[in-house]
Order: structure tokens, then C-alpha cells, then sequence
């Protein structure tokens, strides 16, 4: 494969950040969502549920286009990293896929069923936002682990391994800290947009209440995996700027403790605000750990560029789709900001 000239190396970096940008904004937005249809296996009532459905019904399809928005960012601008992730990460990908297709259909087909038959679309919609959130989290967890290339003269690397590879100890943790982590925005999320005197809010507090402390043990758990387990991560967090990787830490702590003071206080959009800042502080820190790869051990951001990226495409993304997404997200949540009830169940 031939070098990258200056100008495509920072275009790379560009799309690299954008790739990130992307993927964290569904993890903001959609995870509250997964969150709440997590929280809603535990929920006995079924207005209770339908009306968690309705309060995330104007939002939910917006919020999952920047997970497509990011996989066609790989694709056109990664494809060699897009094309062996994929092969490696066949399986879990499926089941991410089911979860996703599985939720969109009990969303919008709910009102379609007759009453026997909402519980089995409300557990479908639960069911599918844990599968969703576990598979999406282990492969977060094996992309860190890296995978085997092939490596022939003037060919592009391809994966090669099994269909299986994909499980180890830090990949399934990091599934089951993703559960964690979605579930306690899910909580927060119910608490947001429900009337106060809802008895489904107050179930929702307690319920974040609980998973907060296991989220909380769950960061340090998964910080000292990593820093155990590779090596590319704990010679960067130990060597000569180790003082500024420990204000990352810091710094999340802080915003984690304003987000549970919110909490404490009644005030339930801050506190979801609070924990998309500790969450965006976790994310900085795994991403410049990382680099200069996209996938550890396996692709360099330059590597796995395609040669064809151009200034006009990243310019016309960044400066033009980029803001209108964001508005439209803006504009949807202004929208729907209105706290809903029980009596509000999704086609009741």
C-alpha cells in the first residue's frame, strides 16, 4: 500500500476524530434509550412501559443515525480496518444488528398488538436494547484486544483467526460494564421525562441509586484490566505524562459527583448532562490512549486510511452534514421535552 502524503494524514486524523465523534454521540443519545428499554424488563406495569416507549418515541430513530454515520465514515474512509474488523467481529455484530432491528419493530408495531401480546413486544423491546448494549460493548472490548492480519507482499491484510476470537475475559467485562454504564443512564433518562409524582420515577430513582454503585466499581475494575492486560495502555498512562492521565480520573470524578448532587437535588437534566460529561472525559482518555492506532496492535490511523480521502469530501461532512445533525437532534429533543405519564403509553 502506498504512504500517505501530509495532506491525507491529517485528513485521516480528521476522520478519525470524526469516527469517534460519532460513535460517542450514539453512546450519549441512544444509550439513554437503551438504558430505559433495559430498565423496563424490571417494570410490572404495561402502561408503565408503553409510556417509557412514548417518551423516547420522537427521538430514538435520530439518535441511532449517528451509528450509521459512523459506519459509513469506516467504510469510506477506514476501509481496511472496516472490512478485517468486520470479518472479526462477525457474530457479536449480528446480534447487534437483531437487537436494533428487534427494537425498532416492538417500537413501532406495539400499538398493532392485541393486550395479551404487549407483553411479549415489551420484553422483545427490552430484550433487545440488553442485547444491543452487551454485544455492542464486547466489541468495543475486542477491538481493544486487536486481532491477526495476514501479511503478503502488495495485498491488502485481511483477519485471520476464527469466528470465536472475539470472546476473551476483557471483552465479555466490557460488555457487562456497558450494561452497567447504559442502565444508569436509562434510570436517569426515566427520571428526566416522567411527572414527578409518577410511581415509575420513583422506581427509577431506586434503581439508580443501585446501579450508580456498580458502575462506579466498574470504571476502576475496567481501568486496571486494561492496564494489566496491554501494554500499549499502561506504558502510556506510566511514562513521562503520567501527570496529565491522572487528571483524567480526576476530572471524571469530579463530573460524578456533580452528576449525583443533581441527582440528590430533583435536578434530572443536569444530572444526565453531568454524566455525558464524565462519559465524554473516559472516552477523550481511551481515544488518546490509543492513538496513533485505531485498532491497537492491528491498524494505524495512517494505515488504515484509504488513499482516496479528499479535502472537499471531509469538509463538505464536517462543515455541512455534521451541523445539520446536530440541529435536527437539538430540535427533536426541544421538541419532545415535555414530561410524559402513565396514561401516555405508547399506543395504548
Amino acid at each position: 500500500m502506498d504512504a500517505l502524503n501530509h495532506t491525507q494524514h491529517i485528513l485521516a486524523i480528521g476522520w478519525w476524530l470524526a469516527v469517534a465523534f460519532s460513535i460517542l454521540l450514539y453512546i450519549v443519545l441512544d444509550g439513554a434509550d437503551l438504558g430505559a428499554g433495559i430498565f423496563s424488563l424490571f417494570v410490572p406495569d404495561t402502561d408503565e412501559r408503553g409510556a417509557i416507549m412514548q417518551a423516547m418515541a420522537g427521538t430514538w430513530d435520530a439518535n441511532e443515525t449517528w451509528l450509521i454515520v459512523a459506519g459509513g465514515i469506516l467504510f469510506g474512509s477506514f476501509p481496511f480496518a472496516y472490512g478485517s474488523a468486520l470479518s472479526y467481529l462477525m457474530i457479536p455484530l449480528v446480534f447487534v444488528l437483531w437487537g436494533i432491528l428487534t427494537r425498532a419493530v416492538a417500537l413501532e408495531f406495539r400499538h398493532l398488538a392485541e393486550q395479551k401480546w404487549k407483553r411479549f413486544t415489551d420484553a422483545a423491546f427490552g430484550l433487545s436494547s440488553l442485547t444491543v448494549t452487551f454485544f455492542g460493548g464486547v466489541c468495543v472490548g475486542a477491538v481493544l484486544h486487536g486481532f491477526p492480519l495476514t501479511h503478503q507482499a502488495n495485498i491488502v491484510p485481511t483477519y485471520v483467526g476464527g469466528a470465536f476470537r472475539f470472546i476473551s475475559p476483557f471483552s465479555l467485562w466490557t460488555g457487562v460494564a456497558a450494561v452497567l454504564a447504559v442502565s444508569l443512564s436509562g434510570g436517569l433518562f426515566v427520571r428526566a421525562r416522567f411527572e414527578a409524582e409518577e410511581p415509575v420515577r420513583k422506581h427509577a430513582a431506586r434503581w439508580t441509586n443501585i446501579v450508580f454503585y456498580l458502575a462506579l466499581a466498574a470504571v476502576p475494575l475496567s481501568v486496571l484490566f486494561m492496564f494489566l492486560s496491554f501494554p500499549w495502555a499502561s506504558k502510556t498512562w506510566i511514562g513521562p505524562y503520567f501527570w496529565a492521565w491522572a487528571a483524567i480520573p480526576l476530572a471524571a470524578m469530579f463530573t460524578t459527583f456533580m452528576m449525583r448532587r443533581a441527582s440528590a437535588h430533583e435536578r434530572d437534566v443536569a444530572a444526565i448532562l453531568w454524566l455525558n460529561a464524565t462519559i465524554v472525559i473516559m472516552a477523550g482518555g481511551l481515544l488518546g490512549t490509543i492513538y496513533p492506532f485505531i485498532i491497537p496492535n492491528t491498524w494505524t490511523v495512517g494505515s488504515a486510511a484509504s488513499r482516496e480521502i479528499s479535502l472537499g469530501t471531509f469538509l463538505f461532512t464536517i462543515v455541512g452534514l455534521f451541523p445539520v445533525m446536530l440541529m435536527y437532534n437539538w430540535y427533536q429533543i426541544w421538541v419532545f421535552r415535555a414530561r410524559v405519564a402513565k396514561l401516555a403509553s405508547y399506543h395504548a
